[in-house]
Order: C-alpha cells, then structure tokens, then sequence
C-alpha cells in the first residue's frame, strides 16, 4: 500500500512538472468579486462573494480535497494587515473519481459562489481603500494536475465616518452564499450542508425530528400548563373530539411557527422579534386573561352555535383550540436553538417562500406532536370520578397557571424594580386565595390535601423568591459601541451576551450558568459585555443585531486579542460546555 502511494505521488509530481512547462493561458477557472458596500462604516463587516467559473474539462481542488498530496482551495487577503477575514464559506463540493488518485477526491466544478466576511477594524483610517482578494486553487482533469495556480481581482470601498452613509451593492449573487456564522450539528456538518445533501423527504424528516426535540428546550415549558388548562376545561372529554381538537390545536400553531419563521428568514429579522414589540405582548398577556377568566366561569370559549349547527354539532370548540394554537406559535418562537438558526438562514439561503413554509410547518409539527396527547390526557381530566364541583375546583387552579402567564409575558413592559417583584406577589396572593378562600370541592378528601400542599408550595416558593439574596454573576458590562471599540482597540478578549427579558433560555443561562464559581472566576480574563435586546428597534438592539448578525437569542459571542470571533452559543450551555469554550478564546 506504502508503494503503490508513492508511485501514485511520483506521477502526480511528473504530471505538475509536465504541465509547468506549458503556458496554457492563465489557469483554468475565471474570478469576478462582489462586495455589498461601497462605503461601509467602522467596525461593520464587508461581504464579498466570488463568482468562479471553473472551465469545462476542469476540477478545482475543494478546500478540503481529501488526498494528502492535492492543494486545497483558500481565499485571501494579499499584503494587508487590517482587513482580516472573519469568515469564509465555501460552497458544497463533489467527489470525483481521478485516474491517478486511488481514492475519489473532493472538488469543484463548473460555475461555483464563495463568500467571505472582511471585518472593518476600529482603528482603520476613514476614506477610499483597495484590497486584493485572491483564490489559490489547483486544477485537476481526468489524467493530471496542474501546478497551483492564483487570481485576483481589487475590489474598492470607502470607510465613512457615519453608519448612515452607508451605500450597498445590490446584488443577486449574495442570496447563493449562507454567510451566518452557523452553528455546528453534533455529527459536525452544518445543518444546512445536511439538507442541502439530503433529498426533500430526508429533509423533512431531519427537520420534524428537529421540531420534537424542541421540546425539550425550557422555553416551550410555559406550554405544557397552558395546554393543560385549556383542554381539561373542555366541558366534554370524548376521545374523538378531544383528538381533533387537539389536531386543530397543533396545526395553529403550526401555521403561525411556518409564517414567522418564513418571514423572518427571507428579511432578515431576529427571529422571535415579535416578542419585542409591546402591541404583540398586550395582545398575548390580554389572550392569557381571556383564558383565565373563562376558566372561573365568567364565558365558555366555543364556536358560535350557528356555524355548530352547520358543522353537525362535531366541531365545538374548534375555533378556540385553533385560536389558541395561533397564540402558542408566537409563544414558541422565542425558543430560538441552533437547530431552528440554521434552518431559518438555510430557507433564507434558498429564497423560496413555498420551500421555506413547508419546512417549517414541518418543524411545528414535530414541535406540537407531543401536545396532541398532552390534549387528550388533559381533557381525560374531566371523565375522573365526581366531575362536578371538582373540576371547577381544577378550573381555578389553572385559571391561576394562566394568570400568571399572562403576567410573565407582560413582565418586560413594567420597570425592572417592578418586574422583580410581579411574579412572587402574584404567586403568594393566588396560593392565599386556593388556600384560604376558594372552598370548592374541600369536602373531598384527597383534592382537599392536594390543594393545600399546592398552595402552601406557591406560597413559600413567592416568599423565597421575594427575600433579597446575593446573586453571583460575572462583573458584566452594559454594552456600548465606545466601550466595544476600545476593547477591540486594547486587543482585549471579550464575552458579548445579547439577552431580552422575554428570552427564558437566557434567563436559564443566568441562573445555572453564568452564577458557576469557576465561569465567574474563568470570565475575570474578559471583558463581560452585556447587550440587551429587549425593545427591537433600539439603538443598541439594531447596532448588535448588524454587527453580529444576530438571528436569535440568546446569543454569546466570545471575541480573541485579535477582533475575531472565535467561537458563539445560540441556546443554553451548561457551566462545564462554557467554560471549555472560554479557555479556547486566546
């Protein structure tokens, strides 16, 4: 084997030097750049892509080409020591079976589109600027290589002084690149890579397999009591009926997950920015109330009896679960994973409405799957012994679940010293109100003990959460554009947090994560910044969301000496994953 590999080197060195003999018209493959901006301003990121067209008969080496003795393709930068990139993505590469290779070889081929982020640093001088941005490739047919070859071509932009100065290149090209800094799959392929690979079916059933283990993130918990409370106080609990409800439910939400994601993919947005918008949270903390009040009695959410009557009496409630799964989709959107990052860039990548919806109305599915049985257990409820006054007992219980929902997702309207108070006042007045108050169904024994221990444990959880205690956090900084380019400046290592109140995952990450001893005392290398993106359209909000090209939150931006991003977090990562993470930062 060790002498057949080195017979095969001899041949490919014999070929390279054949060929080097020849002038054969300046390579095989032909290079135009596109650049997005024509003026730019400091600390942005300029997106170039390379449209290389690789002549027929002709492979380019990929720039992982799988064979020790083949140069892979890079894109550089020439004779430049502030303009870096700080990411190059290369398109999908094929394998190719080579006459003097034993093993198929990975390259490209015919009309291809790579793309590269250029960082503009702090301290670059403002006015015209020139770069040269090179491909270093080598060509390949059938019988031989060629030796490594490189082209360029200059591409000019300004650095102004004022972001509103700015002026783009309107071009189609750049909709072919994905340049998000995407995370990484475990088995180590991008998402994206994976489905681009995969067929339409494949794909789908990546992405419903993704939906399901969506359930598993904190911030889809607040939907578990929120189903329970509205399909265990239907008035029937037929299995028929409960299952279409319970479909209706979950294609409701289906339907607002795919328009969201569809959406947010094909402009850009944050994704889960609705949860930003006030009118957005009055609307879903007003529908939370609804539910609750309905839950005591005050209304019965159903179809109106004329359209019942149409239905031939089968469809009561449909309206109300399909409404409410509308509702549960914009709840849901926040939970903003690495999974459902690199889908939304993917559809956005692809440009396709119709495609984008499909995929995620695949997504919701799988997300709201486990919510059809949890509909069914839950209006199961109303079929146990002694329905009556029992259940109206379990209604106010989860009138109060639906209370406080409604409180929490109002939370990030009130001030911060209001906001830290809300939720354990509410919990201590609706435990008080179960335990002192409300006597519905007390002279059954075993709910009698049930509700007690309930509301004593609401009780004593509101009192513990209102007695003032010491929270360990690392020393973080509020976030300033001045403060972020001196740190770059000083060539300073940095920890970029961007939180919203309304994020759950980023509140997990406070709580279990950033109050680890050894992350505290690992972070005290850093600069902790702390970005909060809780009001869209502020100015900091929409500085971090295009500077760091935030598609979610939360999102941790670990920053090296040299200004780049070395590595970023999309969802929660326990103290240990972090701190691994903080030690390759240099």
């Amino acid at each position: 084997m060790i002498v057949k590999k080195y017979i095969v080197l001899f041949v490919f060195m014999l070929s390279v030097l054949t060929f080097g003999q020849f002038d054969f018209g300046g390579g095989q493959a032909d290079l135009k750049v596109h650049v997005s901006h024509k003026n730019i301003h400091k600390l942005n990121e300029l997106t170039v892509v390379l449209e290389v067209n690789v002549h027929e008969g002709w492979h380019i080496n990929s720039n992982v080409p799988k064979d020790e003795f083949l140069i892979p393709t890079t894109v550089t930068i020439d004779s430049n020591d502030v303009f870096n990139f700080s990411l190059v993505k290369f398109p999908e590469a094929h394998d190719f079976q080579f006459a003097f290779s034993e093993n198929p070889v990975s390259v490209f081929e015919g009309k291809i589109y790579l793309g590269g982020k250029i960082q503009v640093p702090a301290n670059v001088e403002l006015g015209k600027h020139s770069l040269n941005i090179s491909l270093n490739y080598q060509a390949c047919n059938n019988e031989a290589c060629m030796p490594p070859t490189t082209i360029s071509e200059k591409i000019n932009f300004e650095v102004a002084a004022d972001s509103e100065k700015e002026v783009t290149n309107p071009d189609d090209v750049f909709s072919k690149v994905d340049l998000s800094y995407g995370s990484v799959t475990e088995e180590g392929g991008s998402l994206a890579e994976q489905l681009e690979s995969s067929g339409l079916l494949i794909s789908l059933l990546i992405v419903f397999v993704g939906g399901l283990a969506l359930n598993l993130t904190p911030c889809v918990y607040p939907l578990i009591p929120i189903t329970i409370g509205y399909f265990g106080g239907q008035s029937e609990g037929s299995t028929q009926k409960l299952f279409f409800l319970g479909l209706f439910y979950i294609l409701g939400m289906a339907l607002t997950y795919s328009v969201v994601g569809v959406v947010t993919s094909l402009s850009g947005a944050l994704f889960g920015t609705l949860m930003q918008n006030p009118i957005v949270i009055i609307v879903i903390a007003l529908i939370f109330i609804a539910l609750a009040l309905s839950m005591f009695g005050m209304y019965e959410l159903k179809m109106p009896d004329k359209l019942v009557m149409q239905a031939g009496g089968a469809k009561s409630g449909v309206f109300g679960a399909f409404f409410m799964g509308l509702t549960m989709g914009i709840v849901a959107a926040p939970c903003i994973g690495p999974f459902v990052l690199g889908l939304v860039t993917y559809v956005g990548a692809k440009g396709d409405p119709f495609y984008g919806f499909i995929m995620f109305f695949t997504l919701a599915i799988g997300l709201g799957l486990p919510y059809l049985f949890l509909a069914l257990f839950s209006g199961k409820l109303n079929s146990l012994p002694r329905a009556g006054m029992w259940m109206e007992a379990v209604k106010h219980i989860f009138g109060f679940l639906l209370f406080g929902m409604a409180f929490y997702f109002a939370a990030p309207l009130f001030p911060k010293v209001v906001n830290i108070y809300l939720i354990p006042v509410f919990m201590v007045i609706a435990g008080a109100y179960l335990l002192f108050i409300d006597k519905l169904a007390n002279d059954i024994k075993g709910f009698r003990i049930f509700k007690s221990i309930f509301s004593v444990t609401i009780i004593v959880l509101g009192i513990y959460f209102l007695i003032p205690t010491e929270k360990k956090a690392p020393e973080w900084i509020k976030f300033s554009k001045n403060g972020y380019e001196q740190a770059l400046s000083s060539n300073e290592v940095m920890i970029i947090d961007c939180y919203a109140d309304w994020c759950i995952a980023c509140k997990e990450l406070d709580a279990l994560t950033f109050s680890n001893d050894s992350v505290i005392a690992e972070s005290k290398k850093f600069k902790m910044l702390k970005v909060d993106m809780t009001v869209a359209g502020s100015e900091i909000s929409e500085y971090a969301r295009n500077q760091f090209d935030i598609k979610g939150l939360p999102t941790v931006i670990f920053v090296g000496s040299d200004g780049k991003e070395v590595s970023r977090i999309t969802g929660f990562v326990n103290a240990e994953e972090f701190k691994k993470i903080m030690n390759e930062v240099k």
